[in-house]
């Protein structure tokens, strides 16, 4: 069945300067050629403007860190990187996450943000299938030499690869161009709120990881873009995010719902966030009790929903602060140029979610198959069940049976995977428990072989080595019953989450 286009609503968003090409994609008609020319405008305008804070760390102005990043591209050039090699990061985040990340794309190479919390095994997936020839790693100097910048690159030449778990248990790396990069910025822009005057005032808290796109393309790179100040918290505390915010004066905050009813959404708070202008979250629904409070903490502050995938470079759709409280189970509008349709919909109008627009990656990395299958006559397929009433998306449910973890995708498959040949383990299915405040947990139904017992510690201790620790279980129930699977042998994993007794978890993360 053709995809439907789906009505974009009312015009909640600035939509002035987009054209329309031939190939039916709309595109902002002002925007930099590249990433690094958007930096160095930046540079040229705010040189003494605070770049880049790490919290317990350095403060870097935007001609420090041009310079540091410039004598990265450098070093990095001396190895013998040219352009377009993969140029992979293992670093935690923070400055040096940051100054390499840049460098590489001043070299002309492609970044490759690994994903700190893989297990090894998926570590080592990562830098063999993107062919990195340079791998940053702790501990260890960055590359340095005489300050390089390219001045020549354009928005189709690729930027960087962010690898997402798949469905087929190993993780694909989406071909991030420099142009998906702007056309997010630009779009974080509009459908947050602010006001490009503001530029070198704006200061941004980043506490969620630097290798997700939240993290890197819609708030680093925003800011870079904008001139303002990027506040890095290396790792995640509840007390230090609080403490960040007021001390640095933070005015935008981005982050997962979880992480406002632990912090800013407690009614015992007494800290003073009077100085914060746009509170948006995403990567899981936020309950509407929250918002509400929130929105009483916090009356001077905007708040907003943001949608996407790795694939989308972040944003595809975003629910305004003028309709958070009302739709607080909504993901929003289709961004300024996203283009939304719905393929196969149903009689109650739910459908497979379809995404078109300059943030759409051009493919996986070396997977021709799993290209040819997702991006299918320039619609992105997202895997996501949705229905979409006067403009505004509502995800439904997921085609994909991805777990989503206070924000953190897990894929059910991939961990169904890692449980093959775990001791004892004869048959497994995976899927998400309800939780209060993660949204979900993972959660394992296990059979055991034929006389015996499965040692559920033992299996804890096989995953550990082979998928990252927030993709193990914390619930399992083990069975000697076959799991419940249609005629053709698919699991029904709705009768699973509906009609098991999960009982107290076994472990406490």
């Amino acid at each position: 069945m053709s995809p439907v286009p789906v009505d974009r609503g009312p015009a909640v968003f600035d939509t002035s300067g987009i054209t329309r090409g031939d190939d039916g994609i709309a595109r902002y008609d002002h925007l930099q050629p590249s990433v690094v020319a958007m930096v160095r405008a930046s540079v040229e305008r705010h040189p003494d403007v605070e770049a880049l804070v790490e919290v317990g760390g350095e403060r870097v102005s935007y001609a420090e860190l041009w310079e540091r990043a410039a004598r990265v591209a450098g070093g990095l050039v001396g190895e013998g990187v040219t352009r377009g090699d993969r140029v992979a990061s293992l670093l935690p985040a923070g400055l040096d996450w940051v100054v390499g990340f840049l460098g590489t794309l001043l070299a002309g190479a492609v970044a490759v943000p690994v994903n700190t919390r893989f297990a090894a095994p998926e570590v080592e997936h990562v830098l063999a299938d993107s062919g990195a020839s340079v791998v940053m790693r702790p501990r260890t100097p960055l590359p340095a030499g005489n300050p390089e910048a390219l001045d020549d690159l354009v928005p189709g030449d690729l930027a960087a690869i962010f690898y997402t778990s798949g469905t087929t248990g190993r993780p694909k790396g989406a071909r991030t161009t420099h142009g998906n990069f702007l056309a997010n910025v630009e779009t974080a822009i509009r459908v947050i709120g602010i006001d490009r005057a503001e530029g070198p005032a704006v200061r941004n808290l980043v506490s969620v990881p630097l290798f997700h796109v939240t993290g890197c393309n819609s708030q680093l790179l925003v800011q870079l873009g904008l001139g303002g100040t990027t506040v890095v918290l290396p790792a995640f505390d509840g007390a230090a995010f609080v403490r960040a915010i007021v001390d640095e004066r933070i005015d935008t905050v981005v982050s997962v719902p979880a992480v406002y009813g632990l912090t800013l959404g407690r009614g015992d708070l007494d800290a003073d966030l009077s100085h914060v202008k746009r509170l948006t979250y995403g990567g899981a629904p936020m309950a509407p009790a929250l918002v509400r409070r929130l929105m009483e903490r916090l009356p001077q502050a905007r708040l907003g929903n943001g949608f996407g995938l790795t694939e989308t470079s972040s944003i595809a759709t975003f629910l305004p602060h003028e309709y958070a409280a009302e739709h607080a189970d909504a993901v929003g509008f289709a961004a300024p140029v996203v283009d939304l349709a719905l393929a196969d919909a149903d009689e109650a109008g739910v459908g497979e979610l379809l995404i078109r627009g300059p943030n759409v990656v051009d493919g996986y990395w070396r997977a021709p198959e799993a290209t040819a299958a997702t991006f299918v006559d320039g619609w992105l397929h997202s895997g996501d069940l949705a229905r979409v009433d006067d403009g505004i998306v509502r995800v439904v449910d997921r085609a994909k049976d991805v777990i989503n973890r206070g924000g953190e995708n897990v894929y059910s498959v991939e961990v169904e995977n890692a449980l093959a040949g775990a001791p004892g383990v004869a048959d497994a299915a995976v899927v998400g428990v309800p939780d209060d405040v993660m949204g979900e947990k993972v959660g394992a139904v296990l059979v055991g072989t034929a006389g015996t017992d499965i040692d559920v510690g033992a299996v804890l201790d096989h995953l550990a080595d082979r998928i990252a620790d927030y993709k193990v279980p914390q619930y399992v129930v083990t069975t000697t019953d076959p799991l419940p699977r249609n005629p053709g042998g698919k699991l029904l994993k709705r009768t699973l989450r509906d009609g098991t007794d999960w009982g107290a978890p076994v472990r406490g993360r």
